[in-house]
């Protein structure tokens, strides 16, 4: 297309980014400080046709072009004084990235210039006099999609399991994904994975950062990227490196090739959960790269330090934090989560060391403006919100403290798991809580156990394999001297570092491994699964692979223990079987009809109810619990009393075999073992009264009938 040809047209300040209306495109940049704006249009050799911006409506420099169709790349030049000192970075020189771009046309080029200062020098005092294109340009894009019948599953929080998994690891090296689609979102939507993960019983997919993202040249220089994604460079484009059709020459196509994803996932009956970025993006420090925000308006989207602000605060560890004291910066997050739940149909987010985005000044606010305009948004109020309550500023560490409507990854959960199974002692009343949905740390701002996102491996750390294999880290691939990484594990290795042919340290780790799973998924709270935890996936050790898109990374196919596999499957269908397993409320000692129940009772091994001092004392490590069948104190879906067998979990981290006493409770006369992790193949029927063995370091889960006179008392209308 003739680009001189063209007249610029006023245009419209709403929407921001690059809007296509069937006959041409609007498109719309917010700027406070700067003094002019160009619009670059660029053809398919890379010719580039510039358009001043002379309209400008509260900030925002708009116009709007007839005849520019879907396709179109472009990015803008953005004028005004380059002064660091003053926070203001503009440099025309520097070709920027849309930050509402849809679609990008690439990934970056370092060669091709990103520096808005003339980098390799003391500082960044002088301003860059080059062409620099080196930021991925922005791609008009069509919004038009058939989501005809798409429906989202719904599911409620408290009947969800989460599986946590990376759109690339999940599907390299899968036999039956082609291997065109393998790495990709196609990928993802393929009949291999959607009836892997339907089989193995989850109901929400956790995606690591789809965002488009930078790999950072100390990455690319040691020939390695960032795998996991977080260093965010744009927040409405789904990254062209999992799209299919981007490696085919289409980048626009990674759009609804994302959109078919997800519509594939909620056909299988599988929530869609994006991990989110918002509190900083790749440009980093005062001496990273000009690729749009801080070209754009760098005091508009960062926080800077109030006496120099050359500087940037940097809360996260990466070099800066997005300024969401802001109202645009506010505005771009929020557009940013509308647009994938009301364009991508998205049922949920996980916010990236979200204490950033609470603070004020500089403390983790609850009142603050981003979670007001969150609880007041009829969208985004309305999906899964999960915070990761932490960050690495002074006070960051906000586990327990988000408000209502946020669900947290509970690290504290994670940390005390690991240490009771490691087998110290003194945690009874820390795992009494963990195991009912950390009321401690969720029930007193009112919310419910279900905001407990329970987790024992992340992506951030070792995985369940490598947990039980490992007491230290081993990230030398990493190429960072292995100092990178958490040294603090609270892991046990069984007896020997790493990898060995003794059968009996084998058969320990198996054990643990199925304990940790048994916690997870038997436990109240919303479980989180690692992705390949399920099957016993390893990164050899490496506890920080971010950087590792290989197979230290990639799930291995190849090597699946299916007798694991088959133990999750089994947990988790065991979970879903039973209401008791996952309620929506905390135990209080009352059923659905208001009467003092006994819901829940904690036996010592001898059957002695637990006393304060066995809650106390440090040689405690073993709890059994009972939960009464007729204590769910909650109703189903069509409004009837909601009831479960009697349940019987009974958790030892000692490493002698105990006679467990079983309980004379709810009428029982004789329990059933429903799961054993010392012998999964094993059998048992114990009278009440009775003993049974339960294994050193092992879990086993028994049932029994509530008597149908408690059941018939139930159905009963309650007294007015």
């Amino acid at each position: 297309m003739p680009y001189k040809s063209l007249t610029l047209r006023p245009g419209s300040p709403f929407p921001l980014g690059a809007t296509w209306d069937g006959k041409g495109t609007n498109f719309a940049l917010y700027s406070e400080n700067a003094t002019g704006v160009e619009l670059c249009l660029f053809d398919a050799e890379g010719h580039e046709t510039r358009f001043p911006l002379t309209e400008q409506t509260a900030f925002v420099w708009h116009g709007y072009l007839p005849g520019i169709q879907p396709g179109q790349r472009y990015g803008y030049r953005v004028h005004g004084e380059y002064a660091p000192e003053k926070g203001l970075r503009f440099n025309p020189n520097v070709v920027l990235l849309d930050p509402y771009a849809k679609a990008l046309d690439g990934t970056e080029q370092f060669d091709r210039g990103v520096f808005g200062y003339v980098a390799g020098g003391e500082d960044d005092s002088q301003m860059q006099e080059e062409e620099q294109r080196g930021a991925p340009l922005g791609l008009v894009v069509d919004p038009m999609f058939n989501w005809v019948g798409d429906q989202k599953p719904g599911i409620p929080f408290h009947q969800s399991v989460i599986y946590e998994a990376h759109v690339k690891g999940l599907t390299m090296t899968h036999p039956d994904v082609p291997e065109e689609l393998r790495g990709t979102y196609a990928g993802v939507a393929t009949p291999a994975i959607l009836d892997y993960l339907r089989d193995l019983g989850i109901t929400a997919i956790e995606f690591l950062p789809v965002h488009q993202h930078v790999d950072d040249p100390f990455l690319l220089d040691k020939g390695l990227t960032n795998y996991w994604g977080y260093s965010t460079l744009n927040f409405f484009a789904p990254d062209v490196r999992y799209s299919a059709e981007a490696r085919k020459g289409n980048p626009s196509g990674a759009v609804p090739e994302f959109k078919n994803m997800v519509r594939a996932l909620h056909d299988a009956g599988i929530e869609v959960i994006l991990d989110v970025v918002y509190n900083h993006t790749a440009e980093g420090n005062h001496m990273g790269p000009t690729m749009s925000f801080k070209g754009i308006d760098n005091p508009t989207y960062y926080r800077l330090v109030a006496d120099d602000q050359r500087f940037y605060f940097d809360y996260t560890g990466t070099g800066n934090s997005l300024n969401v004291r802001h109202p645009q910066t506010l505005q771009l997050i929020m557009d940013s989560l509308r647009y994938w739940v009301t364009e991508m149909h998205v049922d949920g987010f996980r916010f990236d060391l979200a204490s950033t985005l609470a603070r004020g000044l500089h403390e983790v606010d609850q009142l603050s403006g981003f979670f007001t305009i969150i609880h007041q948004d009829p969208i985004i109020s309305q999906v899964k919100l999960i915070a990761e309550p932490w960050d690495v500023g002074e006070g960051g560490y906000q586990v327990g403290n988000f408000p209502v409507n946020w669900a947290e990854w509970n690290g504290i959960y994670r940390d005390d798991m690991r240490s009771f199974w490691k087998g110290e002692g003194g945690l009874a009343s820390e795992i009494g809580y963990r195991i009912t949905g950390s009321s401690d740390l969720y029930e007193f701002n009112g919310r419910k156990p279900y905001a407990s996102i329970n987790f024992v491996t992340a992506h951030d750390g070792f995985t369940l394999r490598d947990s039980v294999t490992y007491e230290q880290k081993h990230n030398e691939a990493n190429g960072e001297g292995n100092n990178d990484g958490h040294n603090h594990n609270i892991t046990w290795n069984c007896g020997v570092e790493g990898p060995t042919d003794d059968p009996e340290i084998n058969r320990l780790r198996g054990q643990q491994m199925r304990n940790f799973l048994a916690t997870l998924l038997l436990g109240q709270g919303t479980p989180m699964i690692l992705g390949g935890d399920e099957f016993g996936r390893t990164q050899g050790g490496n506890n920080n692979a971010y950087c590792q898109d290989n197979d230290i990374s990639w799930y291995d196919w190849e090597k699946v223990d299916e007798e694991l596999l088959a133990f999750t499957r089994k947990l988790i269908a065991l979970r879903k079987a039973h209401p008791s397993l996952h309620r929506r409320k905390f135990f209080a000692g009352r059923n659905i009809r208001g009467e003092d129940v006994r819901d829940i009772v904690w036996l010592r091994f001898d059957g002695a109810e637990m006393s304060d001092e066995d809650w106390n004392n440090p040689q405690t490590q073993s709890l059994g619990m009972f939960l009464a069948g007729d204590g769910l104190a909650d109703v189903d879906a069509e409004g009837k009393p909601l009831t479960d067998d009697h349940l019987l979990l009974l958790l030892s981290s000692s490493y002698v075999d105990l006679p467990f006493k079983m309980p004379d409770l709810g009428g029982c006369g004789e329990w059933d073992l429903l799961l054993d992790t010392s012998d999964d193949g094993a059998e048992e029927k114990v009278a009440a009264g009775g003993e049974t063995t339960l294994r050193g370091r092992s879990v086993k889960l028994y049932r029994c009938q509530v008597p149908e006179k408690e059941l018939e008392k139930l159905a009963e209308p309650a007294e007015a």
